[in-house]
């Protein structure tokens, strides 16, 4: 307590945004986003294989979970805004922005679903508002990081700037991700019917159905677990996933900083899969196929000299061509029939009579020529707003953009004691006297001669 008595009486005056900050500081507020991403992260990988078992439930816990995230996330916006410290104006605007539209998009998917029911498709408007929040205020995070963390602090040989942009291009990865979740539990949830071992508790499949109309049946089962057309897939990762990767590898400046982003996200998905398997929660698909996806975009970067639109239509290409092949490859090898995304669910369970297996999700192969366009567009829009912000040549990491402050004074037990002259940091940034209880300069006005002059202005 007294540890936090300290830090808080050293810290918490108020500040307008960019106040210098102390270094020590500025690297634990930013690493305190780190495990507030962190616990929504966990919390939402738990929620969607909960929604695929059980009715819905307010305070179910993988809801308070992300509410812990989600309340870090919260602190830290507040703390920026009322003190200044750790995060420069931009930056925290963007922050302000997402935070709030997660807090509101909470609120109304309550609603969404008090009024209509299940709506258990990831895509609903309610979710994607969630998804919009969270995407805004990691943007501002990323934004932070990349122009105000300590450029010189190592975990071993590994440099942390390089090291916690990754990560958080991971965590934003994982967000836009997030919403396949529906195709990639739905496939397995209909074949778990198809055995006739549901995952989903039979209170949750009559739910489903009635909001129908109909018994539950195979058709009420494809309607509840795979509602989004077979395009939506492909096309969602391709075009818009991948231009994170992009963002993320013109960012960074490393090599293969695509190809880790997508093995962070896979690995994370590898480690949960059997955590929900033993605890009797629904699997989903793990998309391996991703990881060639990420290589590929890396390739496209180490091709000399391409200008910016041609490197985005030459990626689009091949990142195209790879991502439909590790797409086909999946289903070939998971023993998935490739015609799943043009049959209805009869024709899926004539498959599984035939000795099939239902893991890669259903892909609409058509869907290449919404896909490769798509991609050379995003993929150039993210070339260009990066070089016009960023600078395509400039070095990573860039110059710091910030000043830090100095740094308290800390006693023997590590306890924070104020500031070394008896100062404290203005909003300014300059040092003003702490306060003595003494007036300072010229005394004002007496109340007799305020009074007075308030006489003279009513004449």
């Amino acid at each position: 307590m007294q540890r936090i008595a300290g830090f808080m009486r050293t810290y918490w005056t108020r500040g307008t945004p960019g106040r210098p900050t102390p270094r020590s500081l500025a690297v634990f507020m930013q690493r305190m986003w780190l495990l507030a991403l962190t616990f929504k992260l966990l919390g939402s990988s738990w929620d969607v294989s909960w929604h695929f078992k059980w009715l819905r439930d307010d305070f179910a816990p993988p809801h308070l979970l992300n509410t812990v995230g989600t309340g870090i996330a919260i602190g830290l916006v507040l703390a920026h805004t009322f003190t200044g410290y750790g995060a420069e104006r931009t930056s925290l605007r963007i922050m302000q922005w997402g935070t709030g539209i997660f807090v509101v998009a909470g609120p109304i998917d309550v609603i969404n679903h008090r009024i209509n029911g299940l709506d258990l498709t990831a895509w609903s408007p309610s979710h994607l508002m969630l998804y919009l929040g969270t995407m805004i205020m990691v943007i501002g995070v990323i934004r932070n990081w990349y122009r105000s963390y300590p450029r010189d602090l190592r975990f071993g040989r590994l440099n942390q700037w390089t090291a916690g942009l990754v990560l958080l291009f991971a965590f934003l990865f994982e967000d836009f991700f997030f919403p396949t979740g529906q195709q990639e539990y739905g496939i397995l949830e209909v074949g778990s019917w198809l055995r006739g071992a549901p995952y989903a508790e039979p209170s949750l499949l009559s739910f489903a159905a009635t909001q129908l109309g109909r018994p539950v049946d195979d058709v009420a089962i494809q309607h509840f677990a795979m509602p989004i057309a077979s395009w939506v897939y492909p096309v969602w990762v391709l075009v818009v996933c991948v231009a994170v990767l992009v963002a993320a590898r013109l960012l960074v400046g490393v090599r293969w900083t695509a190809t880790l982003v997508v093995a962070l996200y896979v690995a994370y998905r590898c480690i949960i899969w059997p955590l929900l398997v033993v605890s009797t929660f629904p699997p989903s698909s793990l998309p391996l196929w991703v990881l060639p996806v990420g290589v590929a975009v890396d390739l496209v970067f180490l091709v000399p000299r391409l200008p910016a639109v041609a490197r985005a239509v030459v990626g689009a290409v091949v990142v195209g061509a790879v991502g439909y092949g590790a797409l086909l490859l999946s289903a070939v090898v998971t023993g998935t029939p490739t015609d799943l995304g043009h049959q209805d669910i009869a024709g899926w369970r004539a498959d599984w009579a035939a000795g099939a297996y239902l893991w890669t999700p259903p892909v609409a192969w058509w869907s290449a020529w919404i896909a490769v366009p798509g991609l050379a567009v995003s993929w150039a829009v993210v070339e260009i707003v990066v070089a016009r912000r960023a600078g395509r040549d400039t070095a990573r990491p860039p110059a710091l953009a910030v000043t830090y402050g100095s740094e308290p004074l800390r006693g023997s037990d590590k306890v924070l004691r104020g500031w070394p002259d008896g100062t404290v940091a203005p909003s300014g940034g300059r040092a003003r006297p702490a306060p003595t209880g003494r007036p300072a300069g010229r005394p004002g006005p007496t109340p007799a001669r305020r009074r007075e002059r308030v006489k003279a202005g009513r004449r």
